[in-house]
């Protein structure tokens, strides 16, 4: 199922007479292409041969009360075979249609008649009457530089009608189903379907229709007892049945335990966590089939469990809609599951880790205060888990990761101290178990990954030294791992994020030949990575931050062809990842930004001052919208340096009252007594002197200096100011 939306009450319809239009002829209008006629029909008949359940005939919905069956449905290669008229037939059978199913592909996408139908639906229909069913490519695949072939939706399926009928560039999200295996498959596509044109949840559907199963089930074996003399057959074919699905659900269950534990430590440090996907998706549609409240406490766990490994697939992927969904119906299992047994362990540790992704995926929109949320109480199951047993190692590594990960939300809340504070006692507990068994995989990678947090916490301090010692620390135990597993992901994957980390901190003190050595390093493991796994979405955004910090130093270096490709490479990894989910703060934000102004300083090294200003003034078009989205210190702060960026551009275009009132209109955005960090620091010296607040200016400058901080990029800008 791909991005849904919610269909409610019916909408008055776009165009159309208002006087009493006729009653609906068809339940559906059924559109596709001739290349996907062995599908079509499959779907037609099955919809037509459904029979909704007796408890939701009758029943008030968005479109009118449930009917007991959707007959008829118009498919057009059917029903126009014969008719004398077949733009006026069409037309007729597009108003009498109360929906419309789409059968796309990309063979679909690219149908004239298919997209005619479409549009002139959308203009005689309200919305959320359009249903999707996808049997090939991929939705908005055209957005995508590379991947336009892959379109499945039809371009007027794509966006919203104005009033008159006309497309606008307003992006629709139509309901859709995947019918294909390993995505919903064509039992569950059917009955999403059906729930839209329904007007009831999925969940409600399914479950009526496993009761219905069970209820003829039982029918059944009551028939075979009441007369066992003749229908002894009936007798064997229901506890037949009954065999079945007990077998149904240890397959199941032992198929998620199996996914869950050998498969998964095989296929993880190949980075092909997707390998799981289909396997997860087979295990989670037998669990979707069964009543919820009947289910056992194990079966329950599983189903959890599976819903979380999806999730995580799906978070790999880029869809975090998609993982939150999965994440928050998991919790809801492993909190019912811990409530049947609140001293149960497994079941505590179970439910902390559906508490701790729900609020990743919360830090990863930069919704920073519901994040603090989930991570204090994932940090309060940690506990929980301890008190139960403090002998038990792996209780403590919860404390540990708990700690860790509400210590990566302070990072974000720009609390550095007290982050610090707390990675600090982190390091020091996961010392000790690493001492104590230094041959512990598990140990020596919390220890690798404390030590990342807690240089970042350092650096935010400005303690550059120390935040320095504790990356080279990192990187010299994550080399012996590198040279002696090339093929765990993992492990390379944080190399690639220290080796950046490490020539951000050579670039702050000034150290050029460090810092490239290490961005270099850094991109090398970054293009290694992306190419054993392309549709992982992390790696992909830290390679894309790899490049864009690569450019920033070239171009310091005065090396501006090569910041150039840099820069190209970096905005186009970026942009593919928009496109996935613009709720994503990396890279709807922080990529953009940084592409933005590393492409506006690369035409000002160019000599193209006009070019730069039109990307400044993009950039701070882009920043303001995310005030307007949130207005965050974050927000502000991306507003403030957006505006500080123009007042650099015009300042070496000449222009000086332009460059004066940017200035301005930047240190009106400035948020006011926010812990900055050095970066930060040195903007705000750049700030003051574009000000002509020189004393105050070298005042911050004596300050960055005492902590070594010597960014060529600062260096320039303040010298560039003063000449100007």
């Amino acid at each position: 199922m791909h991005r849904v939306t919610q269909i409610g009450p019916a909408d008055r319809a776009r165009g159309g007479s208002a006087d009493d239009p006729p009653a609906p002829r068809y339940w559906a209008y059924f559109s596709y292409s001739h290349r996907d006629e062995a599908d079509a029909k499959w779907l037609h008949g099955a919809l037509e041969k459904y029979r909704v359940p007796r408890t939701l005939v009758g029943r008030p919905g968005p479109h009118g009360p449930s009917p007991s069956s959707f007959v008829p449905i118009f498919r057009d290669r059917q029903e126009l075979a014969a008719a004398d008229n077949l733009e006026r037939r069409i037309r007729e059978a597009i108003e009498q249609s109360r929906f419309l199913i789409i059968l796309c592909s990309p063979a679909a996408a690219t149908s004239h008649w298919t997209n005619q139908e479409i549009v002139t639906f959308k203009r005689l229909h309200p919305a959320g009457t359009i249903l999707a069913a996808i049997v090939a490519g991929e939705p908005f695949a055209s957005a995508i530089p590379g991947r336009e072939s892959e379109e499945c939706f039809p371009p007027a399926l794509r966006v919203e009608l104005d009033k008159r009928g006309r497309a606008t560039a307003k992006r629709a999200e139509p309901l859709a189903a995947d019918l294909r295996e390993g995505r919903d498959g064509r039992r569950m596509g059917l009955l999403k379907i059906v729930a839209g044109m329904l007007g009831v949840g999925l969940d409600d559907l399914v479950q009526r229709e496993t009761q219905r199963r069970q209820k003829r089930l039982t029918l059944l074996v009551a028939a075979s007892l009441g007369g066992m003399t003749v229908t002894s057959g009936l007798a064997l074919a229901a506890v037949k049945a009954r065999d079945e699905a007990r077998e149904q659900r240890r397959e199941a269950e032992g198929l998620v335990g199996f996914m869950l534990g050998d498969l998964r430590t095989k296929l993880e440090p190949l980075g092909r966590l997707d390998a799981l996907g289909s396997v997860g998706a087979r295990a989670l549609a037998y669990f979707e089939s069964q009543d919820k409240s009947d289910l056992s406490d194990a079966a329950l766990t599983q189903r959890s469990k599976a819903l979380t490994l999806l999730g995580e697939i799906a978070s790999d992927r880029g869809d975090l809609d998609g993982a939150l969904r999965r994440y928050r119906e998991a919790t809801t299992g492993s909190a019912e599951a811990l409530r049947r047994a609140p001293d149960d362990p497994q079941r505590v540790f179970d439910h902390a880790q559906n508490v701790f992704w729900v609020g990743e995926i919360a830090r990863q929109r930069g919704q920073t205060s519901r994040a603090e949320a989930s991570m204090r109480e994932y940090k309060k199951l940690s506990r929980r888990l301890i008190a139960i047993d403090p002998s038990e190692a792996k209780w403590q590594m919860e404390g540990i990761y708990a700690d860790a990960n509400l210590g990566i939300v302070l990072l974000d809340l720009r609390r550095y101290p007290e982050a610090a504070t707390v990675f600090q006692a982190s390091l020091g507990a996961i010392e000790k178990l690493a001492a104590a068994a230094p041959q512990n995989a598990q140990y020596r990678k919390s220890l690798i990954e404390t030590l990342a947090w807690l240089a970042d916490a350092r650096e935010r301090e400005g303690r550059l030294d120390d935040a320095l010692a504790q990356r080279e620390r990192q990187l010299a135990l994550l080399a012996p791992l590198i040279s002696i597993s090339r093929s765990d992901a993992e492990n390379k994957r944080q190399f690639m994020v220290a080796h950046r980390a490490a020539g951000r901190l050579f670039a702050m003190r000034g150290d050029l030949g460090g810092a490239f050595d290490h961005l270099g390093a850094a991109v090398q493991l970054g293009d290694e990575l992306m190419h054993t796994e392309p549709d992982n979405a992390d790696w992909a955004g830290q390679a894309a931050a790899n490049y864009l910090d690569l450019g920033e130093l070239q171009l310091d270096g005065e090396r501006t062809e090569q910041a150039g490709v840099s820069a190209r490479v970096g905005c186009d990894i970026g942009n593919r990842l928009m496109t996935k989910d613009s709720s994503v703060k990396l890279w709807r934000v922080d990529l953009r930004v940084a592409c933005l102004s590393l492409r506006a300083r690369l035409a000002l090294a160019r000599g193209n001052p006009e070019e730069a200003q039109d990307l400044v003034g993009r950039l701070v078009v882009l920043a303001r919208s995310e005030t307007g989205r949130e207005r965050s210190i974050e927000s502000l702060l991306t507003l403030s340096l957006a505006e500080l960026l123009r007042a650099i551009v015009l300042r070496s275009s000449g222009d000086k009252i332009a460059s004066e009132k940017a200035f301005r209109t930047a240190l009106a955005a400035w948020p006011k007594e926010v812990a900055l960090g050095p970066n930060l620091t040195a903007r705000q010296a750049v700030l003051l002197d574009g000000l002509g607040r020189r004393a105050e200016a070298n005042s911050v400058a004596e300050k960055l200096e005492a902590i070594g901080f010597r960014h060529p990029t600062y260096l320039r800008d303040r010298q560039l100011i003063k000449l100007g």
